[in-house]
């Protein structure tokens, strides 16, 4: 059924937000209980999504794994290139345009996303890997290295994990583990956030991850637009009315942004949605010291929290049933 490539992007999905995970762990800060509480119920509900998602995609029905010879064909070249082009534009943007990643971002999924929809969800992900700091990439052989890598994850992925929001950015940051891991070059210096913000951080995770939604269903707008929408706005916004707050709400809203990209089919429900939101801005404070000025980041905490909230859906599901039945055998 999948070949070695699709198998590996399918592992890519899954070390990735345990890498972003671990590192908030291992980080040399001192985080209060409650939040190495969210990391391991985000651990323990996305592990059920992503056994789901195993068994989804692959079929032991011959006795063994099966294998289809699917090639790699223009239009996947043509993905896998707008990944790195992305990728080099939005960190000229971020850095040299000095606009700041989030905006650098927004602005690259706006245009591509209205001109040119065909390679939207690629070049999307590449803006990810291009929102990276020049602490970690001086220059723009190690930000187009990382865009090649993830361009070939976003092509080996096409059919792993679809319709759960911040699987683009889980790309980007997977190429710009691998880039810093093949160049030797050093992470950010990161920083925790104090845990008094997570009310503030939480309400604009959720407005962002549900005006999303919103104008995807609800305006008719793609859902690369939607997203970069929310994060142009908010990447203007914030800033100049909360200059020490504002930047790290910009982020946070377009972070969230990405949790309200997610299909009918992974989060039903406004109310799921909003639900993920939250757990994104918790989810966001938790891991704010780790695998800092890597791109791509931002997407992957909306990846595991969407992924959590998935998870933690079936198990209540499941919880009922067995209870459900139990109760008729008695």
């Amino acid at each position: 059924m999948y070949g070695p490539a699709q198998i590996a992007g399918y592992l890519a999905l899954v070390v990735t937000p345990a890498a972003l995970l671990f590192g908030a762990v291992r980080a040399p800060t001192d985080p209060p209980i409650g939040l190495l509480s969210v990391q391991f119920g985000v651990v323990l509900a996305g592990t059920v999504v992503a056994a789901m998602e195993r068994h989804r995609l692959w079929t032991l029905d011959t006795g063994g794994w099966e294998f289809d010879a699917t090639g790699f064909d223009r239009t996947d070249a043509v993905d896998a290139l707008a990944v790195p082009a992305a990728a080099v534009l939005t960190y000229g943007l971020s850095v040299h345009a000095d606009l700041g990643p989030v905006l650098a971002s927004a602005l690259v999924g706006l245009i591509v996303g209205l001109g040119f929809p065909r390679i939207d969800g690629a070049a999307y992900c590449g803006s990810f890997v291009g929102m990276a700091s020049p602490a970690v990439f001086p220059s723009l052989e190690g930000v187009a290295l990382a865009g090649l890598v993830s361009g070939l994850a976003f092509v080996a992925t096409a059919e792993s994990f679809g319709g759960f929001g911040g699987k683009y950015g889980t790309l980007a940051l997977f190429g710009c583990l691998s880039a810093v891991f093949l160049t030797d070059v050093d992470y950010a210096a990161g920083r925790s956030l104090e845990w008094g913000l997570a009310p503030a951080i939480g309400a604009v995770a959720v407005v962002a991850a549900v005006a999303t939604v919103s104008l995807r269903t609800r305006g008719g707008m793609s859902s690369v637009v939607s997203s970069a929408a929310v994060g142009v706005v908010a990447g203007v916004g914030f800033p100049p009315v909360l200059p020490e707050l504002g930047p790290t709400l910009a982020a946070v809203a377009f972070c969230a942004s990405f949790v309200g990209m997610s299909s009918a089919e992974r989060l039903e429900t406004t109310g799921q949605v909003a639900g993920a939101g939250l757990v994104c801005g918790l989810v966001y404070l938790a891991v704010a010291p780790a695998l800092a000025g890597a791109g791509g980041k931002l997407g992957t905490t909306a990846f595991v929290s969407c992924l959590a909230l998935a998870g933690a859906l079936e198990l209540t599901a499941v919880a009922r049933s067995s209870v459900g039945r139990f109760a008729a055998s008695q």
